[in-house]
């Protein structure tokens, strides 16, 4: 092998080492992250998803694997990305109302029962604090899943809130891990719902 080949065998070999710490640490909270999503279901709420920068495409998979499908045919589950909508994104951002993106959302269309799914991977933060807040003025469940242990959000959460933190890793690692927990969890959500 040249170094180019060694230097990519190197990248899965810690993504692989990487995924199977996650694993061992993230593996019992994710029933329980799923048995919420359920009941948000069962109690005809919906799921609202946010997140910026990269950690958007792992919010946009979780809706997409909902509200279409991830392994089976089914009905579709009710989940909206609220960084999915550039337009509506870029309206509100227009008027230097950044921080507010995702709380004007959650306020106009979050109701009791309803659950926000926050991925956070790094950097801004702001708009993520002030959707968690409007959920909380709302009566909105909160699930966080962060590459971080320890963060500013984690302060912000309820005792009926839940978390699935990482062990503070950068984004470009913690990224194909948090997809997989999402992967786990819509699985999990199937399965509950409609067996198989």
């Amino acid at each position: 092998m040249n170094s180019t080949e060694d230097t990519v065998s190197q990248w899965f070999a810690d993504h692989m080492e990487q995924t199977a710490m996650a694993g061992s640490q993230v593996a019992p909270l994710i029933p329980e992250v799923a048995d919420a999503l359920v009941n948000t279901l069962l109690g005809d709420g919906k799921i609202l998803a946010c997140a910026n920068g990269n950690a958007n495409t792992i919010a946009q998979y979780f809706c997409t694997a909902l509200l279409g499908r991830l392994s089976q045919d089914r009905p579709g589950l009710p989940a909206i990305n609220l960084g999915a909508d550039a337009t509506t994104y870029s309206a509100i951002c227009r008027d230097n109302r950044f921080n507010e993106t995702f709380a004007r959302q959650v306020t106009a269309i979050g109701k009791p029962g309803d659950t926000l799914m926050v991925f956070v991977d790094d950097g801004h933060k702001a708009n993520l604090i002030q959707a968690i807040l409007a959920a909380h003025e709302r009566d909105i469940g909160v699930i966080v899943i962060s590459a971080r242990e320890k963060t500013d959000i984690s302060s912000l959460l309820q005792s009926q809130d839940l978390e699935i933190t990482l062990n503070d890793l950068e984004p470009v690692t913690a990224t194909p891990i948090m997809m997989l927990i999402t992967s786990a969890l819509c699985r999990l959500v199937e399965q509950n719902l409609f067996g198989g």
